[in-house]
């Protein structure tokens, strides 16, 4: 990384004494060296950053993103992955076991671990829950957490075996291990398409009720207040869902919950047109949804918003509508949905870099001389098309593609490395 000093950047890092101010940063070999109202530096090498009216936050951290190396490279292999999660504004990305074969021991964690070691996005595995995310018997939950794994899920496949779960945030327990939860009841969910509700109705779709979301969330809260155990709900997308999370917290269960930044923007109405680029999982849902979730993120509820990153390959997104497949991909586009949403800046950086960090038990990055430089730097007013030629995915299924989107990520930098999109 060259050395590099932001001029004027409002900084903001709920644990830094400069936090909402503005000042100068100055950045060599990878490291924070002066934070000041202004610095004079006159070194040749120097790269000089107008960052006045942008923001300088902690690189943002992801919950939730799928990459399908080992075994589905074709859809993103950990390269591309980085690359998109760089250029998204991301320092630490948590990758789904949705894999082949899945992260279910501590050979999958250490391959994922060791091959993205060096790379500017931290790539940190989340194990599963079960072996071969069959839902049948517990995996190698503790020698993951020893190889690298920060959680545990068995991605979009919910743990239906309540036994199953309730062994699960038992053990995780005892060696402080976390236990994500995908919450769907499969047996209301049935074969569904979308959201249940008038518009599954009249285009004649199968739904998915956000009952069976709301019931998958109630039985996991029981479970883990059984257990004492923390918890945390992955990508909830109904109101019923958020009213039950936040009794859950006020009643002092440990329990965290994210939400796909594509639920804060995007409704079931977009279903109209059969476009499968809208076909995500847990499925778009009503207005009233949305702004319930809007209203969790304010109050604190809804702890993080996630990308849900999903890659496929063109062959299982351009087909008829009632045969593809569920996802698209996001971490380019998190931060200008979170502002469609209404999201401050400082909201913003509570949702994609400290709180997610938290969760996690993981540090979040420091901003004082002499620590290392891991920070994004982003405007939230500028306008960009997310196009073809700036997609750093393998895979393209993204509803956004070709649309102008306000908010955009300039500078990534972590590791000594760095992303520059200005």
């Amino acid at each position: 990384m060259k050395s590099i000093l932001f001029r004027s950047a409002t900084i903001l890092h709920p644990q830094s004494e400069y936090n909402g101010k503005k000042a100068d940063v100055l950045i060599k070999n990878g490291i924070i060296t002066e934070i000041s109202g202004t610095i004079n530096a006159a070194d040749e090498d120097l790269v000089l950053i107008d960052a006045e009216g942008k923001y300088l936050s902690p690189g943002f951290f992801d919950l939730n993103a799928n990459f399908g190396e080992p075994g589905f490279e074709t859809r993103e292999d950990l390269i591309s992955g980085v690359a998109a999660a760089a250029a998204g504004g991301y320092t630490g990305v948590a990758v789904q076991p949705s894999t082949y074969p899945p992260v279910h021991s501590k050979s999958e964690v250490s391959y994922i671990v060791n091959r993205t070691k060096d790379s500017l996005v931290k790539v940190l595995p989340v194990g599963c829950i079960s072996k071969n995310r069959e839902g049948i018997d517990l995996a190698e939950l503790y020698d993951m957490r020893l190889a690298g794994a920060v959680a545990f899920s068995d991605g979009t496949k919910p743990v239906t075996d309540s036994g199953l779960m309730s062994r699960a945030l038992l053990y995780a327990r005892g060696f402080d291990g976390l236990i994500f939860s995908y919450p769907e009841d499969k047996s209301i969910a049935g074969a569904g398409k979308m959201n249940e509700g008038q518009v599954s109705t009249y285009l004649g779709m199968k739904g998915i009720p956000s009952l069976a979301e709301e019931v998958h969330i109630s039985r996991d809260l029981y479970l883990a207040e059984y257990n004492e155990s923390p918890i945390h709900f992955s990508t909830i997308s109904a109101a019923g869902s958020v009213s039950l999370i936040r009794e859950a917290k006020k009643k002092g269960l440990k329990v965290t919950c994210d939400v796909a930044a594509h639920h804060l923007v995007l409704t079931e109405e977009k279903l109209e047109d059969f476009d499968s680029n809208y076909k995500v999982k847990p499925p778009l849902r009503t207005r009233a949804d949305q702004e319930a979730l809007i209203a969790g993120l304010r109050d604190g509820t809804i702890d993080a918003i996630v990308s849900q990153h999903t890659p496929h390959e063109i062959e299982f997104k351009e087909v008829e509508f009632e045969i593809a497949s569920f996802g698209i991909i996001g971490l380019q586009t998190v931060l200008p949905l979170a502002i469609a949403a209404g999201l401050s800046a400082e909201e913003i950086v509570e949702k994609l870099a400290i709180r997610p960090r938290n969760i996690l038990n993981l540090p979040v990055p420091a901003f004082e001389e002499g620590e290392p430089a891991d920070f994004v730097l982003f405007d939230t007013e500028q306008e960009w098309v997310f196009s073809p030629d700036n997609n750093r995915s393998k895979a393209s299924n993204s509803p956004f593609m070709g649309a102008v989107l306000k908010g955009k990520v300039l500078i990534t930098g972590n590791n000594n490395q760095l992303f520059n999109n200005i």
